[in-house]
């Protein structure tokens, strides 16, 4: 019996860590603090979101710096424009990631995509990366009054793509994933190719990925 197999998008199914830093780095610059974050030594924080890399900049401002008040959510705003027009210049599937998910199709399984990334920019993401076709269901952030870890997002996900969530799971790539998996009921998938790599283990995830051509055995074995 084929299932619905859930993905995450960033750092899950694509490193969008460069794009997203390099907006971040915009809103430091247009304040004349230069680019205070790196795009591979803070690629983990770029997949905690804008905020978080906004508030990791900050922390590395010189002493002479003083923000403004509101200067953080008038920055997000900016980051949300400055990455919305530059949204796939460095972001890169990750290997075998399009090869995986023709094989999960050809076995009769639904897709879908839940992110806690905004619904307009994970739409014109999965356009650019020219997967979009793949996924019978996108959910965002903002979809629902709700997001990840609360497991609604994720059982929309698998409803609006026609499955049940009894016979599916979710691939993901941090603590967020792994606790929306658990309030849902479902066996997580954590990818072990990502920022954090081997690292994930520590949240005894049922499955770590080593790359992505594991995955349809995998779901084989989870959902027949």
């Amino acid at each position: 019996m084929a299932g619905t197999v859930v993905f995450d998008l960033d750092g899950t199914l694509a490193d969008t860590s460069g794009d997203l830093i390099a907006a971040a780095n915009a809103c430091f610059a247009a304040r004349g603090l230069g680019a205070l974050l790196d795009p591979v030594g803070d690629a983990l924080i770029a997949f905690h979101g804008g905020r978080a890399m906004l508030r990791a900049g900050y922390g590395r401002m010189s002493g002479d710096h003083l923000l403004p008040p509101g200067a953080e959510d008038e920055d997000y705003l900016r980051l949300l424009d400055h990455y919305g027009q530059a949204i796939a210049v460095h972001t890169k599937l990750y290997p075998g990631a399009e090869t995986a998910l023709d094989r999960l199709a050809g076995a009769g399984h639904r897709l879908a995509v839940c992110t806690n990334k905004p619904e307009a920019l994970a739409e014109t993401l999965l356009q650019e990366l020219g997967i979009r076709d793949r996924f019978a269901a996108m959910i965002g952030a903002d979809t629902l009054p709700v997001r990840k870890p609360d497991p609604r997002p994720y059982q929309a996900a698998v409803e609006a793509a026609g499955g049940t969530v009894a016979q599916s799971f979710l691939v993901g790539d941090t603590e967020t994933d792994r606790k929306t998996a658990a309030a849902a009921g479902v066996r997580v998938a954590l990818v072990g190719f990502g920022p954090e790599g081997e690292a994930l283990r520590r949240l005894a995830p049922e499955a770590l990925l080593a790359h992505f051509d594991d995955l349809p055995d995998l779901a084989a074995d989870w959902l027949g």
